[in-house]
């Protein structure tokens, strides 16, 4: 779901490359337009700092899909937002960091080496995740580099895993489709 991010066509070639059908779609679509297993939710320059400025018609459809969501940057600070968490202005991160994983039990960042390099581009952060959220990784400018929902396939990522200079970015959104299959496996299969 493109937000205006200078790298939204990296998310997509990503998740081409991993052999996904995926579509570039503007943060206008309504839910009844949209038909995906899951939804990145791509950076952007709106700053959300001190502001309730919406994002296109995100909000109304998070509440409502049953899809996992992958926020990245503007993306990851508009989650955070909607759930009651908090987005100020913050130290910029521009280019090369270094995210120390908080919690390697989570799919997510299972297996991954802490810390590892990633490429950021931005002036707000998350300062403090809604309530329940679990902070899953942090940098040394930026409190909270992911964070994941407590009970829904949700989670944000300040850092861009699209780019290539991001150490392990094709496996977050490996792990990232693998969470979808899991979801659409969950969803079809009967309850008794």
């Amino acid at each position: 779901m493109d937000n205006g991010g200078q790298w939204t066509h990296r998310e997509w070639r990503v998740l081409r490359d991993l052999g996904i059908e995926s579509e570039i779609v503007p943060n206008t679509l309504g839910l009844e337009e949209m038909h995906a297993d899951g939804v990145v939710l791509s950076g952007g320059a709106l700053s959300l700092e001190g502001t309730d400025t919406p994002l296109g018609r995100v909000a109304e459809w998070i509440d409502r899909a049953n899809v996992p969501i992958l926020g990245i940057c503007v993306g990851h600070q508009f989650l955070a937002r909607h759930f009651g968490g908090r987005v100020a202005r913050g130290a910029p991160e521009f280019g090369r960091i270094d995210v120390i994983v908080e919690r390697p039990d989570h799919p997510l960042f299972a297996q991954i080496p802490s810390p590892f390099h990633a490429w950021a581009s931005h002036n707000d952060q998350v300062t403090e995740v809604p309530e329940g959220w679990a902070t899953l990784a942090h940098s040394p400018g930026c409190k909270v580099e992911a964070m994941a929902h407590p009970s829904r396939p949700i989670w944000g990522v300040q850092f861009h895993p699209e780019v290539e200079h991001t150490e392990h970015g094709v496996e977050f959104f490996r792990r990232f489709v693998t969470l979808c299959r899991s979801n659409r496996a969950a969803i079809s299969t009967p309850t008794e």
